[in-house]
């Protein structure tokens, strides 16, 4: 697994060698645009409009447009020694908190660390600490020239950091378009919204959730590149335009109920588990 960045993690005095290594990956699959007529990959050139020619790297430089068409232009020494200012800095842990406190909403990226040379025992003792009070690490770190807020959470007997938004990238509700006041819901309606749910409720298992769009775009890229004939699968068909809410309600009720599976009949006791221990 390629580490990506190396650095200590601090709470109070302890100081944890770790190597942080991304915990997840991105399998979209990345299609090319060619020439329709010859199969050539289209380039992309960096031009400028004004001198009317393409522009090399070296004479590109970074600038923040502080107005329309006004720059303040960053010297890159300054960003360089800035970057190092802040990225020679300890992980270091300043809260601690109940992961049940944050919403879902503030969770960016996941990456797993693994302990540095030395770092073993530390590293046990954060992950015992944090196992037994169940509680997790607020941080602040920098990654890829940008400061991060993180959490520090045990998953799987693996200590992970999780980036999190700070409050001012979190849009607020308020700017969300037509959203309905509050209204009085009829009894019936909810009642039944509330069944539907039960029936519809089950145990986590994300290995029963699969990227069904990728799966078909690699068969069929699979089925072109061997020049097989291609057998688009049929769509599924269109939910029923049902207006009325009760009975769309109720149409799905009686749906989850014939879906779901039945449970299994429990196994017949055995001889040996009907005898009782003599006292």
């Amino acid at each position: 697994m390629h580490t990506m960045w190396k650095g200590t993690i601090s709470f109070g005095l302890v100081n944890i060698p770790v190597k942080m290594h991304a915990a997840t990956e991105n399998k979209d699959i990345k299609l090319r645009q060619l020439h329709k007529d010859c199969q050539s990959p289209i380039k992309y050139e960096r031009t400028c409009p004004a001198c009317d020619r393409e522009v090399k790297n070296d004479e590109i430089v970074k600038a923040y447009e502080y107005a329309k068409d006004k720059f303040v232009v960053l010297d890159e020494d300054d960003l360089d020694a800035l970057k190092k200012e802040q990225g020679d800095k300890a992980v270091e842990i300043v809260d601690f908190v109940k992961l049940e406190e944050i919403d879902p909403i503030y969770f960016e990226k996941s990456y797993f660390l693994s302990p540095n040379e030395g770092g073993g025992k530390a590293y046990g003792l954060l992950r015992s600490a944090l196992n037994d009070t169940g509680k997790i690490g607020i941080a602040k770190m920098i990654i890829r020239s940008k400061e991060q807020l993180a959490v520090i959470r045990v998953y799987e007997n693996t200590l992970i950091v999780e980036t999190i938004h700070f409050p001012d990238e979190v849009r607020q509700v308020k700017d969300v378009p037509n959203v309905p006041e509050a209204s009085k819901t009829a009894k019936e309606e909810l009642d039944t919204a509330k069944m539907l749910i039960e029936q519809l409720t089950t145990t986590f298992d994300p290995e029963k959730y699969t990227d069904d769009y990728r799966t078909a775009l690699l068969e069929l890229i699979e089925a072109k590149k061997n020049n097989e004939e291609v057998v688009v699968g049929e769509s599924k068909p269109k939910p029923d335009n049902v207006t009325n809410l009760m009975d769309a309600l109720q149409e799905s009720l009686d749906k989850a109920k014939k879906n779901k599976p039945k449970p299994k009949p429990a196994k017949p006791k055995t001889a040996s588990s009907k005898k009782k221990v003599a006292k």
